[in-house]
């Protein structure tokens, strides 16, 4: 019976030595804060929502990039329906300048000082806009047929131009070398001006000088800006 109760006590105090050790390293491992064994960190930062659409966006293993194209008709210089846009018509050109004729201008002849054998003849715009006096004038003594000699070593370097009331200018020489013609009184001259083509848009008929001979060898010149260019031949 001794023996028995010996026993007995020996049993739990052995039992009462491991419970306090437990209790000891329990909290010993809670002041020291480690967790038990086999306890793992399950928790992990919660992904963004750009993060998210990162991932989305992002190719999966395997599958090629793709590239976003526009919708027809989107793309630049386009006009939303495919159609390239219109241009703007294009401007009216501005109209040409006509002709010096006699429904727009009107001619004279006139007697000079110098050099002598020699008319001139003035050409004045007078209509409501500008105009060319185009190569030089068509001349024919009392109706002759024959068409007076133009001189080509008077031909200006530009066409001239009349603003309306602006004048132009072309030198008569009367005679040609003494003694090669008889000369004849001429009492009328009919004047042609000309277009661009050197084609004739009209003739006028104005009175000559008194006294007025011409021999038919003589010239007329194109016409000039000025007096002096006309009567220089």
């Amino acid at each position: 019976m001794r023996t028995n109760r010996i026993r007995t006590i020996a049993v739990a105090a052995t039992a009462l030595v491991a419970a306090l050790s437990l209790t000891a390293c329990g909290g010993e491992d809670k002041a020291m804060g480690t967790k038990p064994a086999g306890a793992a960190d399950t928790a992990t930062p919660a992904a963004t929502g750009a993060d998210d659409k990162a991932q989305s966006d992002a190719p999966k293993a395997g599958e090629p990039e793709t590239q976003t194209v526009p919708a027809e008709g989107k793309h630049a210089g386009g006009n939303g329906n495919g159609k390239k846009p219109e241009t703007a018509p294009n401007e009216k050109a501005a109209p040409s300048i006509p002709a010096c004729t006699p429904k727009n201008s009107t001619v004279k002849v006139s007697s000079v000082s110098r050099p002598i054998n020699h008319l001139l003849l003035t050409v004045t715009n007078t209509g409501s806009t500008t105009c060319h006096a185009y190569y030089a004038p068509f001349l024919r003594f009392d109706g002759a047929q024959a068409v007076y000699p133009v001189l080509d070593d008077s031909k200006p370097q530009a066409v001239v131009t009349l603003s309306p009331g602006k004048k132009a200018y072309a030198g008569i020489a009367l005679l040609g070398e003494p003694g090669q013609n008889e000369p004849v009184k001429s009492a009328n001259l009919g004047v042609g001006m000309v277009d661009k083509n050197n084609q004739s848009k009209g003739e006028s008929t104005v009175k000559l000088p008194a006294e007025t001979y011409t021999d038919g060898l003589g010239f007329v010149t194109y016409w000039q800006s000025d007096v002096e260019n006309a009567l220089m031949f």
